[in-house]
């Protein structure tokens, strides 16, 4: 499918919904949600995750003899 058949297809579908406010106020909930997934750069793919786990790995790790030496090092990040 197309791009312009695809938009042809949401426009038809959305002429329908236009006349039900309840169905426009459950789309333009969903079209927020797409669009804040879009915008999240945190998202990732698996590939990308398991390559950051797999990075992360090879770093050297941090130890600290007790919970207020990790909490200063944390508050100087």
């Amino acid at each position: 499918m197309t791009a312009t058949q695809m938009n042809a297809e949401i426009l038809r579908n959305m002429s329908i919904i236009a006349e039900d406010e309840n169905l426009l106020k459950r789309v333009a909930k969903y079209l927020r949600k797409l669009v804040a997934e879009k915008q999240d750069t945190s998202l990732m793919t698996e590939e990308e995750f398991f390559a950051k786990i797999e990075r992360a790995e090879k770093q050297p790790g941090k130890s600290f003899a007790n919970v207020d030496d990790l909490d200063k090092y944390i508050r100087s990040l």
